[in-house]
């Protein structure tokens, strides 16, 4: 999940191919439909991404009222506008009226705050909830940012890996070696360093019990020499999200693939690719490519059929694009790692969205 930001942003506005009153402002690689007039190329105007949710006042004075997403029509989503996919909002609020936009564009400000704009937060089916317990020694998922928002992630050129995205829910295991502890959370309650109490009926649990996590996760530390290790897996089926990859979440066939491994060796904390230290003791989610960072590459496979199934059951949610060699990017102020997300997944009808 990525963090939630309402910036300014100076926009390039394209023409809209199936509407004569409507245009594309471009933010990033983002473009949201626009009325057509309404702003110019460097123009600045605000930026709201998707997953915010919008207070009331802010939704009635966009003309937006009924027309947004959730039960209380409040959530900005993607959507198709004349055939053209819209991601986010573009717009000047009145609260802002006396605010220099083209200054705080330059000095990435933050809204939401002002604007009362929060993050949606997916809700928790039961077998996903549990009893908590403060977990120190838990290490943490990380907040992925999307390349379109982010282009300047990687550089063109530079060696990258990309898998696919899985649409599940993300399960974090900790191993601490010393006295062998495990902590076993949700990313939402893993960020407030929290772990879940070991339960059968919990998801998370069964799948950690059912691939034998732990004992892989102890093997690694040993011929790591690492302290803790971070497993970090999706969990995923029929009851768990409404793409099901041919397993089933409510019973033995529980799907399960490790997307990302952490290992603390001599109190560093490093991020190692999965395929390449677990040696097939536990599945991983698909590479599809390595070489090159070229966005015209990610776009296109980011879309398309699934492969975690081998048998091409639905849609691809996206891909994972991360450096062949683990680096700062100063452009998110974190690991460089990013997504890219397919507009049929977006915009396909009856899609879940739980922690």
């Amino acid at each position: 999940m990525s963090t939630l930001r309402v910036t300014a942003e100076v926009l390039t506005v394209h023409d809209h191919p199936n509407a004569d009153a409507l245009e594309l402002a471009q933010v990033g690689l983002y473009r949201a439909v626009v009325a057509k007039g309404a702003y110019r190329t460097g123009d600045a105007a605000v930026y709201i991404p998707e997953q915010a949710v919008l207070p009331p006042e802010l939704v009635e004075e966009l003309g937006l009222t009924g027309r947004l997403a959730g039960k209380a029509s409040n959530r900005v989503k993607a959507v198709r506008l004349r055939g053209e996919l819209s991601q986010g909002l573009v717009c000047r609020p009145g609260a802002l009226a006396d605010v220099d936009l083209a200054r705080a564009a330059a000095e990435g400000t933050d809204f939401a705050e002002a604007l009362g704009i929060t993050k949606w937060v997916p809700p928790v089916p039961t077998t996903m909830n549990g009893d908590v317990e403060p977990a120190p020694d838990l290490l943490p998922w990380v907040d992925v940012e999307n390349v379109q928002r982010y282009p300047d992630v990687f550089a063109p050129g530079e060696p990258v890996v990309l898998t696919e995205k899985l649409h599940g829910t993300a399960c974090l295991l900790t191993y601490v070696a010393g006295d062998g502890r495990l902590h076993v959370s949700s990313k939402g309650f893993g960020a407030k360093g929290l772990a879940l109490r070991e339960d059968p009926r919990n998801l998370y649990w069964r799948a950690v019990r059912a691939y034998d996590v732990p004992a892989v996760a102890a093997r690694l530390a040993g011929r790591l020499g690492a302290s803790r290790i971070g497993v970090f897996g999706e969990v995923f089926g029929a009851g768990v999200q409404d793409l099901a990859y041919g397993a089933d979440g409510r019973g033995h066939a529980l799907g399960y693939a490790v997307f990302d491994i952490a290992a603390e060796v001599d109190g560093q904390v490093r991020w190692l690719a999965p395929a390449e230290v677990l040696d097939g003791a536990l599945p991983t989610a698909p590479r599809l490519y390595a070489g090159p960072y070229d966005i015209a590459t990610v776009l296109r496979l980011a879309t398309g059929r699934e492969t975690v199934s081998g048998r091409e059951l639905h849609l691809r949610e996206g891909v994972v694009i991360r450096p062949v060699t683990e680096r700062y990017s100063p452009v998110v102020g974190g690991r460089a790692i990013a997504k890219a997300v397919s507009p049929a997944y977006l915009t396909r009808k009856g899609g879940t969205e739980f922690e």
